[in-house]
C-alpha cells in the first residue's frame, strides 16, 4: 500500500485516524503499531514476519547493551545487532547482485538468489540499528515497551521510505504525545500538497522521462528527459517526505525535514545538505565521525568520506550505476573540500550552473542501470554521435513548457514564502483562498489517481 493510492486515502487512513483518535492514550502505541503491520502487510505479508524480528532483535539487543553498559559485552551486543541488521539488508538486497558479480568476474556458476526485495528495508534497518547504538553512545534511553520499540520500527508514516527517524529523535514521543486541531491541521496540509506534488507533478514527468529515455536520442530530447527525471525523482521523493511528516504531524509526531530545495544549491557540498537530508545525517553521525571524520588529517577525512560515499551508492541499490554513483558524488566532493568551492563562492550564477549540471549527468547514473545506456545517454548530452532535436523533442517540449515552467518554479522556496504570506495574513480571505488551494490540490490528485494508471514510487526499491 502506497500513500498515493485511493485505497489509502478513501479507506485505510480515515479509518486508522478514526480508531487512533477514539483509543485511550495506554493503548495508541499498540494500535499504531497493529495498523502499521497490517499496512506493511498488505502488500507483502510474507515479510511481515521479517519486521517482526527485526523489532525482537533490536530491542533484545537494546537491552543487554543497556545491562552490560561500560563493559566489554556491551560492545559485543552491539556488534551483533549490526552484524544482524546488516547480514538481513545484505541477503535480501545485495546476495544476488553479489553472486552475479562473481560468476562474471571469475567464470564460475554459482546459483543467483532470486529474492523479491522487503519494501522499505534499508529505511527501517538503518532505523533499528540507530536504536542500538543511541543506546550504547547513551544518547537515549533504553526503550522498556516493546510494544512503543514495535511501534517507532513500524510506524507507517515513514516506514518505506522515510525519513530516517532516529530513535534519539523520537524516544520522548513514544511515551507520550500532544494532540491538537492545529497540529492535525498543519498535517493534513503537509499531506495534501505532498499528494499534489507526487500525483500531479511527479507522476507527469515521470511519463515523459519513460518515453524520452526509450526512443532515438537527441540534444535536445536528452537534455529535457534528463530535467524530468530530475524534477520526477524530487518531486516524488520530496512529496512522499511531505506526506510522511505530514501523517506524523497528524498522529502528534513531529518528524525531521527530508529536503530542503537542493536544486537552489551552489555548490555539490550544498547539494547534499539539502537533499535526503535524513540519510546524510545518518551516515554522518553513524559511519563518518565513528571513522575520525576530520580529526585525524586530510588522507584519512578523504579516505572516511569515500567509505561513506561507496556506502551511500550502494544504500541505494544493488547495482554497478550505484556504486559509480556514489564515487561520482566523492570525486566531486574531495575537488570542492580541496580547491573548488573557493572558486564557487565568487560567483552565485556560475557556481548554480555548475551543481545542475554535476547533478543531471549524477541522474543519467542513477536512473539507468545498464551501463550501455548510461554511456549513450551521457554522450546525447555533449551532443556527440546524435541530432540536435528531433520530433519528439520538439513535440514534448512544445506541450511540457507550461509544466516544465512550474516544475522548475516549485522547486524553489518561491511557492512556500507566497503561500506563507498568504496564511499569515488575517481575515476569512486568506484563510479561505489557503484552504481552497488545498481542496483543489486534493481533489486533483484524487481525480487523477481514479483516473490514471502510472502512479510509480522510486523510492520503493531502496
Amino acid at each position: 500500500m502506497i500513500f498515493s493510492s485511493p485505497l489509502f486515502i478513501a479507506l485505510y487512513l480515515p479509518v486508522v485516524l478514526a480508531i487512533y483518535y477514539i483509543s485511550p492514550r495506554k493503548i495508541k502505541n499498540l494500535m499504531l503499531f497493529m495498523a502499521s503491520l497490517l499496512f506493511y502487510g498488505w502488500g507483502e505479508p510474507v515479510y511481515v514476519s521479517l519486521m517482526i524480528f527485526s523489532t525482537v532483535v533490536d530491542y533484545t539487543h537494546g537491552k543487554m547493551v543497556d545491562k552490560y553498559r561500560g563493559t566489554q559485552k556491551a560492545k559485543y551486543w552491539l556488534l551483533s545487532s549490526v552484524i544482524i541488521n546488516l547480514g538481513l539488508l545484505g541477503i535480501f538486497k545485495y546476495s544476488g547482485f553479489l553472486a552475479g558479480t562473481i560468476n562474471s568476474l571469475f567464470g564460475l556458476n554459482l546459483p543467483v538468489p532470486q529474492l523479491a526485495l522487503p519494501i522499505g528495508i534499508s529505511f527501517y534497518t538503518f532505523q533499528t540499528m540507530s536504536y542500538t547504538i543511541d543506546v550504547y553512545r547513551g544518547d537515549a534511553p533504553m526503550q522498556k515497551d516493546i510494544i512503543a520499540f514495535g511501534t517507532y520500527v513500524a510506524l507507517f508514516p515513514q516506514l518505506i521510505a522515510g525519513p530516517i527517524v532516529r530513535y534519539l529523535d523520537v524516544a520522548e514521543q513514544m511515551k507520550g504525545r500532544t494532540h491538537s486541531v492545529d497540529k492535525f491541521g498543519e498535517g493534513a496540509s503537509r499531506f495534501v500538497c505532498g499528494l499534489s506534488k507526487k500525483v500531479l507533478l511527479a507522476n507527469t514527468f515521470g511519463q515523459v522521462w519513460e518515453l524520452m529515455s526509450g526512443g532515438s536520442l537527441s540534444l535536445l530530447g536528452s537534455w529535457l528527459g534528463i530535467l524530468c527525471f530530475a524534477l520526477q525523482i524530487y518531486f516524488d521523493f520530496s512529496g512522499y517526505s511531505d506526506m510522511a511528516i505530514g501523517l506524523g504531524r497528524m498522529l502528534g509526531f513531529k518528524f525531521i525535514e527530508n529536503f530542503n530545495y537542493p536544486y537552489i544549491s551552489k555548490s555539490i557540498t550544498e547539494f547534499w545538505r539539502r537533499w535526503h537530508m535524513s540519510l546524510g545525517t545518518w551516515f554522518r553521525e553513524y559511519v563518518y565521525i565513528p571513522l575520525g571524520g576530520n580529526r585525524k588529517g586530510p588522507r584519512r577525512q578523504i579516505f572516511n568520506m569515500l567509505v561513506v560515499w561507496l556506502a551511500t551508492g550502494i544504500w541505494h541499490g544493488a547495482g554497478w550505476n550505484f556504486l559509480l554513483w556514489g564515487l561520482y558524488y566523492f570525486i566531486f566532493l574531495v575537488l570542492e573540500k580541496t580547491f573548488l568551492l573557493k572558486h564557487l563562492n565568487k560567483s552565485r550564477v556560475w557556481s548554480h550552473i555548475y551543481t545542475l549540471i554535476v547533478v543531471l549527468f549524477g541522474w543519467v547514473l542513477f536512473a539507468l542501470e545498464d551501463m550501455r545506456l548510461v554511456w549513450a545517454y551521457m554522450r546525447a548530452l555533449l551532443g556527440i554521435g546524435v541530432p540536435v532535436a528531433n520530433g519528439s523533442a520538439l513535440y514534448y517540449l512544445t506541450t511540457l513548457a507550461p509544466l516544465l515552467v512550474c516544475g522548475v518554479i516549485g522547486s524553489t522556496p518561491l511557492p512556500h514564502k507566497l503561500y506563507g504570506k498568504l496564511t499569515e495574513k488575517d481575515g476569512i480571505p486568506a484563510a479561505a483562498l489557503a484552504g481552497i488551494l488545498l481542496v483543489i490540490g486534493f481533489l486533483s490528485s484524487t481525480a487523477y489517481l481514479v483516473a490514471g494508471t502510472y502512479n510509480p514510487f522510486l523510492y520503493f526499491r531502496f
